[in-house]
């Protein structure tokens, strides 16, 4: 089975952090998305407000980096929550638990109030950076890229 969304909007209002009675960090926020479509009769594109929990390190994260009108690009998985509100009602509701968010913008965009598109969708604070490995393959002699493989026996490698 798979459960998984992606998402990119603008968050409606500063993150909340809380914490839970032993100590795990959970932010809540809400994504203003638009749709990809424009309305017929007002010829506006409908937005999408929905609801974002993130838990842990991403919650410090998201607390820590993130305001209101920045874009974020939300990854996580949709889940369904069932509750009875004070006067006894059954009430139910949907959020996406957030696996990991990364910034849609730049900072400069984001204090300018306006928004260009990042290259490659969006960035994260950098990983550690290995020391590239060495290629497993080497380039025959003659120089040849595309050259016939002298032990190919034919057989394929699945």
């Amino acid at each position: 089975m798979l459960n998984r969304i992606i998402l990119m909007g603008r968050l409606a209002r500063d993150p909340e952090l809380r914490h839970t009675q032993s100590g795990t960090p959970v932010a809540s926020f809400r994504l203003a998305v638009d749709r990809d479509f424009k309305d017929k009769t007002t010829g506006e594109k409908a937005t999408d407000w929905i609801d974002v929990v993130a838990w842990r390190s991403t919650a410090e994260f998201v607390s820590r980096y993130f305001t209101k009108g920045r874009m974020a690009v939300v990854e996580g998985r949709l889940q369904m929550r069932d509750w009875t509100d004070r006067d006894g009602n059954k009430r139910v509701a949907a959020e996406v638990v957030a696996e990991n968010v990364y910034f849609g913008d730049s900072k400069r965009d984001a204090e300018a109030g306006g928004y260009a598109p990042p290259p490659y969708g969006g960035y994260a604070a950098p990983a550690p950076q290995a020391a590239p490995a060495a290629p497993a393959y080497s380039v025959p002699s003659g120089g040849d890229q595309f050259a016939d493989l002298s032990d190919d026996d034919g057989e394929l490698p699945f």
